[in-house]
């Protein structure tokens, strides 16, 4: 076994490299940017090295760098987590030339799996079902287009090197196909520093669920059953779970043999990811191999009791899987929400800051938490913009999503937006709750994007209670409690009347008699109480002279007013929202790529304006309706800030 391993990576993978290797006894190294000098996982490492600037292709994707950090401290062993070099064949060459265990598998493996048309070309040969499409790579748009053409549409253009839904695209005519190329390629050169695509048919209604491996080796090579990641966003995975709502045990044992079969014609060894696209019948194939870990394990290690991490490290070592196929259990259900710093009222554009406030769920036996952030640290406009993993257990799939859904009212966030309003309303979605799902679910579901009209109260009264009593507790504080009053919730009057005192209050209310036990204190961001026997977690901020309620990802601005006031407050006029509709305003921070159009130049609904990069992502800014263009008021180059003025319109 290692003694010292070094984590070629940083955020919440880091920290959960670090947590395992801490309950093995193994000593940590942390590398970091200097973006990252505060950051979690440096301060949660034994040593840390600093690797260089904050863009990560002048630090984390620094092969020479990693290795120097290496011999510096003696770590005998790297882990890349998933991301940065995690794939990077030449990493794992690099690194054995120097005698320093890479914990994954050998160059030969990540060379044939993690190019998507090797990989897929590797897959046929081996018996895995697979998609149809044009596997070479295409040499520009036009070429694109007729290949979609034979294929027939629809089609997904993706990136040969990609990942993260990056260099990804669905065109369903040739004009996307050919806009679908180019957006492609520029995003897979800047993500992976290739601008190989490739095309195939694009499954309709389909089901994304993976298979995960685990090899080891001496020949042994177990499947650790399925996860089901069809909740997507963008081709990026916002919900996970394991097992699958939608396999049989005769699909799941066809696909993980298979998984299997393909893992062992390239003698892999470690963790990786087989992943499948499976349609309405169950019918399956192959999409592409992650030769690392992947972001979703937690689910994997919920239901099987296994610590992946461990068993990377062990492989690594040179040990046997301590189990066989046989002894694999799958034991409940596993849920994973991606906590992201993001807005989902602004088409789900990176947010950066300061995390002000941060409080996560308390974790225990049904809930888990991987992150990389602290409160009053910072989420930087350089790296992947997410929060955290928040992970429910349950002895049924109900029960998971159960104690997912308090355990997202329990994320205490401020200083950015976050998407947790976002995946409380996937978690509360009568389809989602069925199982009925698809990759196009969120496209489908939330047409036109995602609004505070998704999260209207569930309970306005029980809301209102709450507010009525954490008046009264203030109110005693203060030392004037009143038992009549109207709560203005979102502006519309509830009547409420309080009694009790204590630790039990009843609010009588539109006909309702409703008994809430409580030991809230003021200050506190979480109100815990029983209303009606039944647990829930409301979030209470102070504002101006009430309060804003956050609860099951919606939101209520309440005023708690004597009968008197309410009148009054009925007179008083809403402030109006300034006129921005003659504006294209930047939807966050970040570089302004390129702007598509001219001062004097007339537009139409839907014409692309400016494309805004963040994240690595290319963001396409679109106009909303039919108009003149004024004036522009910032060039390509510049740097934005979010509301900055970009174009004018007359």
């Amino acid at each position: 076994m290692f003694d010292k391993i070094l984590i070629a990576n940083r955020g919440e993978i880091a920290c959960r490299v670090i947590r395992t290797c801490k309950r093995l006894g193994i000593k940590t190294v942390a590398v970091y940017s200097e973006a990252d000098a505060d950051a979690l996982h440096v301060r949660e490492a034994d040593e840390a090295v600093l690797i260089g600037p904050p863009p990560s292709a002048q630090s984390y994707l620094l092969i020479d760098k990693i290795i120097e950090a290496c011999k510096q401290t003696g770590a005998q062993a790297v882990h890349p987590g998933y991301g940065f070099l995690s794939e990077k064949e030449a990493f794992q060459k690099a690194l054995a030339a120097e005698g320093i265990k890479f914990i994954g598998p050998d160059a030969r493996a990540i060379y044939a799996m993690g190019d998507k048309i090797e990989s897929k070309k590797l897959a046929q040969k081996a018996g895995v079902s697979t998609v149809p499409g044009y596997l070479a790579a295409i040499p520009n748009a036009e070429e694109a287009v007729k290949i979609a053409q034979k294929i027939g549409y629809p089609v997904m253009i993706k990136a040969s090197a990609g990942g993260g839904g990056k260099g990804m695209r669905i065109a369903y005519n040739d004009v996307e196909a050919h806009e679908g190329f180019g957006s492609a390629t520029n995003e897979a050169k800047a993500s992976f520093a290739d601008d190989r695509v490739f095309i195939e048919k694009y499954v309709e209604e389909p089901r994304h669920i993976e298979i995960q491996l685990i090899a080891d080796g001496h020949g042994n090579c177990i499947y650790l059953w399925e996860r089901e990641c069809s909740i997507q966003r963008r081709h990026q995975k916002v919900i996970e779970e394991a097992p699958s709502p939608f396999l049989d045990a005769k699909t799941r044992k066809a696909m993980g043999e298979q998984a299997v079969a393909l893992a062992k014609a390239v003698k892999y060894k470690s963790a990786g990811t087989v992943e499948f696209i499976v349609d309405k019948h169950r019918k399956f194939y192959f999409l592409e191999m992650n030769t690392r870990l992947q972001v979703e394990h937690p689910v994997t290690e919920l239901i099987t009791g296994v610590d992946l991490v461990e068993l990377m490290i062990r492989v690594a070592a040179g040990e046997k899987l301590p189990f066989q196929q046989k002894d694999v259990k799958l034991e409940g259900w596993a849920v994973e929400a991606r906590v992201y710093a993001e807005d989902p009222f602004r088409n789900f554009l990176p947010s950066t800051g300061r995390l002000v406030k941060y409080r996560e769920p308390q974790p225990g036996p049904d809930v888990r938490v991987d992150t990389g952030v602290f409160e009053g640290g910072e989420i930087s406009m350089f790296y992947d913009p997410m929060i955290a993993k928040l992970c429910s257990y349950g002895p049924t799939r109900n029960a998971a999503i159960d104690r997912m859904r308090r355990a997202l009212d329990e994320f205490y966030v401020r200083g950015v937006s976050h998407n947790v309003p976002f995946l409380a309303a996937l978690m509360a979605h009568p389809r989602f709750v069925a199982g009925n799902l698809t990759t196009n679910f969120i496209a489908e579901e939330f047409k036109g994007g995602f609004t505070a009209e998704h999260l209207p109260p569930g309970d306005p009264a029980m809301l209102a209670a709450i507010a009525a009593v954490v008046d009264r507790i203030h109110g005693h504080r203060a030392g004037s409690p009143q038992s009549e009053r109207v709560v203005m919730l979102n502006r519309a009057p509830i009547a409420v009347s309080v009694s009790g005192g204590g630790l039990e209050y009843v609010i009588e209310t539109e006909g309702r008699h409703i008994v809430i036990e409580t030991g809230w204190l003021p200050g506190e961001p979480l109100v815990r109480a029983k209303v009606d026997q039944h647990d829930i977690v409301v979030q209470v901020d102070a504002l101006g002279s009430g309060w804003r309620l956050v609860h099951e990802g919606g939101q209520a601005d309440v005023l708690v007013l004597t009968p008197r006031q309410a009148e009054l407050y009925a007179l008083m006029p809403v402030k109006a929202a300034p006129d921005t509709s003659k504006f294209l305003l930047s939807p966050m921070p970040g570089l302004l790529a390129s702007v598509a159009v001219s001062e004097g130049q007339e537009v139409k609904a839907g014409e692309a304006l400016a494309v805004v990069e963040a994240m690595k992502m290319e963001n396409v800014l679109r106009a909303t309706r039919d108009g003149t263009v004024k004036t522009l008021h910032a060039k390509a180059g510049d740097s934005l800030r979010v509301d900055q003025k970009i174009i004018e319109f007359a």
